[in-house]
């Protein structure tokens, strides 16, 4: 026999679990390995080995009534006073009979600690991963299992304003970094037992936990299974924000432009969309949550839209939309029109951008393509700079480099002008930002080169690739295209919660879905 595989056998036999070494091939390893020891200094020295001398690592050896046992912790993870009234004052001053180390681990398991929330553990992965997510474990000689308490004190940024998802008349309450405190804010909105929670745990390294959260009887069982077995499959080493995992939560090898996940900040709006049928996907140490299936139309929507009036939640809503268009085109219409097309525009407008533009050294689209480099440097350094120096930052771009760079005939007024309102109405739809300034690029260079047919031949390829995108099953595009009119109540325009309000729009039951649930024809709000 293999020695490694003798020393298993005779650790388990100590254990009073007997293998034969012929049953070995009939044992998973891996879980053998796992398995605690009754031994107090083994499992001790186990943990110093993982632990390497770490010092956030504390073990406090102690008795009861003449049984070593030892309290383990991380530091900065734990509430240490909850762990000295709760655990240890319980279990020192409790009058204990029992001699036998596992009756003795019963009977403070059931009469002493009733205070704490408590769990078993007896393997050393479960106990490393409680230790990880702020438990301590109580380990007595003798037992083969150890007590974990949920004692989690680590400090964490309070509950404050979203940053990113400002609104006028919504709740002022957004997520923050410990994924159990955004369980409870969307628990706290939805008081029904039928909101369900599952946790798992990925990366090889980080073990982050991420947490499922849908209604049971909304959600449709098919994008359900696919999105946690996705999750499952996710091969990665280390999670530490939502940009690691939502690239492989719809697909892992996709030249989809837009995303099929959403991405929000705020509780109501996730509460909104559970309703609706779709999965929130919580993850640890990040104030983001992924929700899927995600449709282009719900990047024109916000919390806003339905705390106004409808009509004027309707004008926003276009007002979304042409600034979308104008975000996208303009640019590459204005290079195209100047360079190749002037007699579509007025013959004073054609006149005043050819004066600005013959004291200019460049050409039009390279004109474009500089100014609108330069307007994203400026951007990203607004964001990493610290907060004090992005004024500086905005007047010296606004300032010095845009008027000076103007004045010196480097770049002309029109096209500063066309970039500068573009780049504005860019910030209408936040959550498209990232694809819309690619797609500005493209549709300068495009334009610029070949006309208005290669602007429209980019237009036809961005409109193919929205609607032949399936998310989950579902068309991307819907419920536009598929056309489907009882949902334009909520698309083109907002109608009023009298209309709203009879039933709810299921997004499984979406036109052009492959996974409709005939019973779900809508729920009543």
């Amino acid at each position: 026999m293999n020695p490694s595989r003798q020393n298993y056998a005779k650790r388990f036999t100590m254990d009073g679990i007997c293998i034969k070494p012929t049953e070995f091939g009939k044992v998973n390893l891996d879980e053998v390995i796992a398995m605690m020891t009754a031994s107090l200094k083994e499992n001790l020295a186990y943990f110093n080995q993982q632990f390497d001398g770490s010092a956030d690592f504390i073990v406090r050896k102690f008795q009861i009534t003449g049984t070593d046992a030892a309290l383990l912790t991380l530091e900065g993870l734990v509430n240490k006073q909850v762990i000295v009234q709760g655990i240890m004052n319980p279990i020192l001053h409790a009058t204990i009979l029992e001699q036998d180390p596992v009756k003795k681990f019963e009977y403070i398991r059931d009469n002493t600690l009733a205070t704490v929330d408590q769990a078993e553990v007896d393997t050393y992965d479960a106990a490393i991963q409680k230790l990880m997510n702020g438990f301590a474990l109580i380990a007595i000689d003798g037992c083969i299992r150890m007590m974990a308490f949920s004692v989690q004190g680590f400090s964490f940024r309070g509950i404050s304003e979203p940053q990113n998802e400002m609104t006028q008349r919504g709740s002022r309450e957004g997520f923050v970094e410990p994924f159990l405190i955004n369980m409870s804010m969307i628990r706290r909105r939805m008081h029904t037992p039928k909101l369900k929670f599952e946790i798992f745990t990925v990366g090889k390294e980080s073990k982050t936990n991420i947490c499922v959260c849908y209604l049971r009887d909304t959600v449709s069982p098919k994008v359900l299974s696919r999105v946690k077995k996705r999750i499952k499959d996710l091969q990665l080493n280390t999670v530490l924000a939502a940009g690691y995992v939502s690239p492989q939560i719809v697909r892992k090898h996709s030249h989809f432009i837009f995303s099929g996940v959403g991405l929000s900040e705020r509780p109501d709006t996730v509460c909104g969309k559970i309703n609706e049928g779709r999965v929130a996907i919580i993850i640890d140490g990040t104030p983001n949550v992924l929700i899927v299936p995600h449709l282009f139309i719900e990047n024109f929507q916000s919390f806003d839209d339905y705390a106004f009036r409808p009509f004027y939640a309707t004008f926003t809503r276009w007002l979304k939309f042409f600034a979308f268009f104008l975000a996208v085109f303009l640019p590459g219409f204005y290079v195209s029109a100047t360079t190749f097309h002037p007699e579509l525009l007025p013959e004073e407008l054609m006149l005043k951008i050819a004066q600005a533009e013959a004291t200019t050294p460049f050409p039009v689209m390279l004109e474009a393509i500089v100014i609108h480099f330069l307007y994203e440097i400026m951007r990203e350094a607004g964001l990493r700079v610290p907060q004090p120096l992005s004024n500086a930052v905005s007047i010296v771009g606004a300032l010095v480099i845009g008027e000076t760079a103007v004045s010196s005939g480097l770049v002309g007024a029109p096209t500063l002008m066309v970039i500068a309102l573009t780049a504005t109405a860019s910030y209408v739809t936040p959550t498209l930002y990232g694809p819309v300034t690619i797609m500005r690029f493209i549709f300068i260079v495009v334009g610029g080169t070949l006309g208005f047919w290669g602007l429209a031949l980019c237009l036809m390829v961005m409109l193919v690739n929205i609607c032949a995108e399936m998310v989950y099953q579902i068309p991307f595009s819907a419920p536009l295209s598929p056309f489907k009119l009882h949902s334009m109540r909520d698309v083109l325009v907002r109608a009023s919660w009298k209309i709203l309000s009879k039933d709810i729009e299921m997004v499984q039951n979406m036109p052009g879905s492959e996974i409709k649930n005939p019973d779900q024809k809508g729920k009543q709000v």
